[in-house]
């Protein structure tokens, strides 16, 4: 069996949450000893494609024509689009057909929860589609010394209290609740990991990190190593107020890193998330101040030991074994 991952345009997608799916899905197959390449013009047996970009249709013929098997991972929706870029609710009705018109070309689906399994169920989809994770790696994020200090002396950090979180600049990931936040919690520091392009974004959001941000609140932009995964395990908290994911890698990274998790209501962390066991939930501003301030100054139960376990869950090893399940099922069929 050898599988070919597909990801178009990876310098564009790296730091994005596909991205690292990407790396994952690599480190995966590797812990079953599954072969693949990355080259579209080696030989390989299933067509694992991972992009929506203007390449897709052609790799999917040409998969097809050299009669080999095609597993589509579905990390996008037409939900997750939406409040996203400029025009996105605009355009997302095309976005929607454009993604059935693909996915329904595969022999297989994978999507990484069973809420967007019922999302590209309800787009009337008519193949086997399984729900895997996008998995984590869990020795990356453990509890490190050393990267505490490296995020301590990047942003100076003291004594204050620091609650983080990690996305895009949209709407759809919470943003405007975020900032909200802040504002009513002054004595606390509140750093923003990520980036887009600023001209990309609607204006609103884009003054928002320029210049409309109360001054405890930071945005750095993209930062990788050492300084992000200290930030995960060294924060007091990571808030993460999306409105809408397909699973949310970020919050792996921060369950593997025995981070306290605060997070919207939404039904994609339904079942696996559960509301004071291994993370709290919020709905709106109220509730998430209550909840920051709360676990920061301690009256709440540490949950991080839980979250942990539920990190463990989806480690790249047990991604893989799942992987290999869908890759044997596919070439049986």
């Amino acid at each position: 069996m050898k599988v070919l991952l597909y990801f178009e345009g990876e310098k564009v997608i790296s730091k994005s949450g596909i991205g690292r799916a990407m790396k994952h899905q690599m480190a995966a197959l590797t812990s079953q000893g599954i072969e693949y390449t990355l080259d579209p013009d080696d030989d390989y047996d299933i067509l694992h494609i991972n992009t929506i970009g203007p390449n897709s249709s052609p790799m999917i013929r040409k998969a097809r024509h050299l009669n080999r098997k095609i597993v589509y991972h579905a990390h996008s929706t037409e939900e997750d689009f939406r409040n996203s870029f400029m025009l996105s609710n605009q355009i997302a009705p095309l976005f929607k057909k454009r993604l059935v018109h693909l996915y329904s070309k595969a022999d297989h689906i994978i999507t990484p929860t069973p809420y967007s399994k019922k999302l590209i169920e309800s787009y009337g989809i008519d193949l086997p589609i399984h729900a895997i994770s996008n998995g984590i790696d869990l020795e990356k994020f453990n509890y490190n010394e050393d990267k505490i200090k490296a995020f301590h002396e990047y942003f100076n950090i003291k004594d204050e209290k620091v609650i983080i979180c990690v996305g895009l600049f949209f709407v759809r990931k919470g943003i405007l609740d975020f900032i909200e936040v802040a504002k009513r919690l002054p004595e606390y520091k509140f750093i923003w990991f990520g980036h887009v392009p600023l001209y990309s974004i609607p204006k609103q959001i884009r003054d928002i990190v320029t210049k409309d941000h109360p001054d405890n609140v930071i945005f750095p932009g993209y930062v990788s190593g050492p300084v992000i995964e200290g930030a995960y395990c060294g924060a007091d908290a990571f808030f993460f107020p999306s409105m809408e994911e397909t699973e949310g890698i970020v919050v792996l990274e921060a369950l593997a890193s025995y981070q306290q998790v605060i997070l919207r209501d939404i039904p994609v962390f339904d079942p696996w998330m559960k509301d004071k066991v291994n993370c709290y939930k919020g709905h709106d501003v109220d509730s998430f101040t209550k909840l920051v301030d709360d676990v920061v100054c301690k009256r709440l139960p540490d949950v991080s030991a839980e979250g942990r376990k539920t990190a463990m869950e989806r480690s790249i090893p047990e991604v893989g074994k799942q992987l290999r399940q869908v890759y044997e099922a596919v070439l049986k069929d």
